[in-house]
């Protein structure tokens, strides 16, 4: 991309303070896993009222920050998560909203995982059960979080939204040129 995803804009925000803030709006509180950049991301951090947790090992790549993150979110005594990536602008919060009441009134037993579904594209952000937390937790910090789903896909619920940005991925400068140009800030496509 060439410049630091989290501070691209949009809607008048950074991605990563639409990212608190989306979350903020349905959940007890905001973990940012940031590496090397966190120094630079601090202080959007802890504007937006989140907390911040350090890869110390970045270069395990990003599958060693989801375990991080989420070994926080047991050790502040939650059983489910709410994840996104910074690469991305948030989602609407009533898609959020979507998400987390199929995910309450799923059975645990058999919903590990809800994952948002756009044009039969899988996005984020995604909800994470304690046994999904578990698998990942468990699993070799060179895993692909993908793959790792893809193993449990029958403990996975796919809900379906009206909500472009799930399954938008911006990793060029062309990608954030179509968002910008396509994707409107207060709908949601």
């Amino acid at each position: 991309m060439g410049t630091d995803k989290a501070f691209l804009r949009f809607g008048g925000k950074t991605f990563l303070a639409g990212a608190i803030e989306m979350l903020q709006s349905a959940c007890d509180f905001v973990l940012v896993v940031a590496g090397e950049n966190s120094e630079l991301l601090k202080p959007t951090i802890y504007e937006n009222s989140a907390f911040l947790v350090r890869n110390p090992e970045p270069q395990r790549g990003q599958f060693s920050s989801l375990q991080i993150g989420l070994q926080a979110v047991l050790d502040r005594g939650r059983d489910a998560a709410c994840v996104t990536l910074v690469d991305r602008p948030p989602a609407l919060s009533s898609t959020l909203r979507d998400l987390q009441q199929a995910f309450l009134a799923s059975s645990p037993e058999r919903v590990w995982a809800v994952v948002p579904q756009y044009d039969e594209r899988h996005g984020h952000p995604v909800i994470f059960g304690r046994e999904m937390i578990e698998v990942f937790l468990r699993a070799a910090p060179t895993a692909v979080a993908r793959d790792v789903e893809h193993q449990h896909q029958n403990q996975i619920e796919y809900v379906t939204v009206d909500d472009a940005r799930v399954a938008v991925n911006i990793n060029t400068p062309e990608d954030y040129s179509v968002l910008l140009q396509h994707h409107s800030p207060a709908g949601g496509a």
